[in-house]
Order: structure tokens, then C-alpha cells, then sequence
């Protein structure tokens, strides 16, 4: 008969995240194992807790994606660009201003110009926005 790995015979037990208390019991959990070493008991109890907790924050508080105007400064931002980088992709100066100030919508073309520059999907770039209010 094969060995069996002890590692795999010990149990640990879970149970789903059903409730807001079930919730703030598992981040108290989760605080107190956090910085348990690596390869203990308490280590593979955090990761499978923070699983479970991330499921949980999935389902019950979910991120809303930001708008193509806000990912593109989100991604400006990361990779540190400026306006006037973005002048090839959007036909110049004074367009990529309107854009960023959401005086004018995202066309096609600027659509798939930003989406290679910037690395972002192309479907959070299509979905739709509103402009600011003229004056």
C-alpha cells in the first residue's frame, strides 16, 4: 500500500460565508492567522479563508469597473503619461483635452488606439458615459 502524505490526511474544517456575521468572523480569523509561516496549519487556513472571504466581497460588495474616461486616467497614471502622450491616439492636443474632460465621446478609432497604447480592453473603452453639461 502507497505512503500517504500527512499533509494531506490532517482536516481542516470551513464553512461558507453566508452572513455578515459569518463575514466578520472570518476577517477576525483571517487577522489573527495572517502572518502564520508558510507551510503550518494556520499558513493553508489563511489561504483558503481569504478565498472564501474573497467569494464572499465578490458576490456582496462588488466593484463597479470605472468608466473608459476614469480607466484611462486610472492608466495614465500608472504609467505615468501625460495628455500630450496620448495626442497620436486621439488626433491631438485639444481632442485628448476634450475627452478627459468628457466634453466629447471616444470614437472607434481612438477606441482601438487606446486600447494598444494603454493595454486596456477595448470593452471597458466601448461602454458608454456621460458628458459634462455645456454651459
Amino acid at each position: 500500500m502507497p505512503k500517504v502524505n500527512s499533509k494531506w490526511t490532517r482536516s481542516m474544517e470551513f464553512t461558507l460565508i453566508k452572513s455578515g456575521k459569518d463575514y466578520q468572523n472570518a476577517l477576525i480569523r483571517l487577522e489573527k492567522i495572517f502572518d502564520a509561516p508558510i507551510g503550518t496549519p494556520a499558513s493553508d487556513e489563511a489561504d483558503v479563508l481569504g478565498l472564501l472571504i474573497d467569494e464572499y466581497e465578490k458576490k456582496h460588495y462588488p466593484i463597479e469597473a470605472p468608466d473608459p474616461v476614469e480607466a484611462i486616467k486610472i492608466r495614465m497614471e500608472e504609467m505615468q503619461l501625460k495628455q500630450v502622450d496620448l495626442i497620436n491616439e486621439m488626433g491631438g492636443k485639444s481632442r485628448v483635452s476634450e475627452i478627459l474632460n468628457r466634453k466629447r465621446k471616444l470614437t472607434v478609432d481612438m477606441i482601438r488606439n487606446l486600447s494598444k497604447k494603454l493595454n486596456l480592453s477595448a470593452n471597458v473603452l466601448i461602454n458608454d458615459y456621460q458628458l459634462m453639461k455645456q454651459k
